[in-house]
């Protein structure tokens, strides 16, 4: 990119403020969203899923934050304050939190656009000359500083981030219909026969539930959306369809801009989901490189002792392969196989885990075969425990996915779980 490029796009990123909807519960993910809101869920070992986005952001330039928040947001607060307080708000860094408090109305955020409309009198004192509107809950990396530069090169009113996704996958999101100047002129939210895109006849456009707003256009969109009684308030239901034919909405597809393919994205909203992206990261060259210098990703984390390994007896061997292994871990005479430990994880002796996501301060005792499991944080494996091997049996206990997923939390163990976690 040419220097003038580089600060053309620098402008843009300091002229805009970033909104990242942070509130949903992710009910598909069933009881690991029961204390937590789904951008507060853990993912790869010391991450938490709202951490792509924010770090996109600073990555991208992006220094002025607003995270909107309303289910559940304890542990998410808690997370954000930790690990994105350090902003300098002298220069008008910030990463601000916007919890729902019926500023309006005397409702709680009622949909995506009701919940940008809610915070209208906080941002027009930011007066900034682009909002960018991000969900908080995928797992991506992506530069928004180019997302922005096309929106301006389009001249458009709003532009909406897109991926390619299978029709069937289509289903579940918002589909747009496209020009060949990529121009929205249709959008579905979750059809039931999703249009393909042209050309290629095996994909749909969907939305990623990132836009780009000029900003007065954006104030003029939600204010006339509020006075519509029969409106859910919803970007996709609403905003968007009830613009296409009168304002320039333009679609950005998410391809890297060199070989023309889709980047790493992913909706980590079931248990599956879940599971098998975090899988994917003990593989040995995975698509999400976590370890890219040029482009961190940012979190909060405690400070802890190095993961240790100890006995090296036979059949008492403490020992992990093909696998990630966070700080604080202890595996004392087990063996760890293609599983992925967060942090202050105690697995003792004798015990086996297989292909299994383990979330932080998680206790196994001895003699305990783990496979194909997502153990939620704080849960305390009794000796013998074993999960994997018999889904009639864990399903009386446990929730097994239709993939085979057995996933385990304190209460299902009859164990007080941590309202914080």
């Amino acid at each position: 990119m040419r220097p003038n490029n580089i600060r053309f796009v620098s402008r843009l990123t300091r002229d805009t403020l970033a909104l990242v909807l942070a509130g949903g519960r992710g009910s598909r993910l069933y009881e690991l969203t029961d204390s937590r809101a789904k951008p507060a869920v853990y993912f790869g070992g010391k991450f938490r899923i709202i951490d792509f986005p924010l770090s996109n952001c600073v990555n991208s330039g992006i220094r002025r934050i607003g995270v909107l928040t309303q289910y559940k947001a304890h542990s998410l607060i808690r997370h954000l304050v930790n690990g994105w307080g350090s902003f300098h708000t002298t220069l008008g860094e910030f990463v601000e939190i916007l919890p729902a408090s019926q500023r309006t109305t005397g409702e709680w955020y009622a949909g995506t656009a009701d919940a940008i409309y809610q915070n209208l009198d906080i941002i027009r004192t930011m007066k900034p000359k682009y909002v960018l509107v991000l969900s908080g809950d995928h797992i991506y990396k992506m530069d928004y500083g180019a997302l922005l530069a096309y929106h301006v090169k389009k001249d458009a009113h709003m532009t909406v981030a897109c991926v390619d996704v299978s029709l069937e996958d289509a289903r579940g999101f918002g589909v747009m219909s496209v020009d060949k100047d990529q121009r929205v002129i249709g959008f579905d939210e979750k059809p039931a026969n999703p249009s393909p895109q042209p050309g290629i006849p095996d994909k749909a456009l969907a939305s990623m539930g990132n836009y780009v707003f000029n900003t007065e256009f954006l104030y003029e969109q939600l204010e006339k959306d509020a006075g519509e009684s029969s409106s859910a308030h919803d970007f996709g239901h609403n905003i968007i369809p009830g613009a296409i034919e009168r304002y320039r909405i333009y679609a950005y597809p998410f391809r890297d801009p060199e070989s023309g393919e889709q980047p790493y994205w992913r909706d980590v909203g079931t248990v599956d989901a879940f599971w098998e992206a975090n899988m994917e990261l003990v593989s040995i060259t995975p698509e999400l490189n976590l370890y890219d210098q040029g482009w961190p990703i940012q979190t909060y984390q405690r400070q802890l002792p190095s993961a240790k390994f100890v006995f090296q007896d036979s059949g008492r061997e403490g020992k992990a392969l093909d696998s990630i292994v966070s700080g604080g871990c202890v595996i004392s005479g087990a063996e760890v196989r293609y599983s992925l430990l967060f942090s202050q994880v105690r697995v003792h002796s004798y015990s086996r885990i297989e292909q299994s996501v383990v979330l932080p301060e998680v206790e196994i005792g001895r003699h305990c075969r783990i496979k194909r499991a997502v153990i939620d944080r704080g849960c305390r494996l009794p000796e013998g425990t074993v999960l994997g091997e018999d889904h009639e049996a864990d399903a009386k206990r446990f929730r097994v996915t239709d993939n085979g997923i057995v996933l385990v939390t304190p209460k299902m163990l009859g164990q007080k779980a941590d309202a914080t976690a």
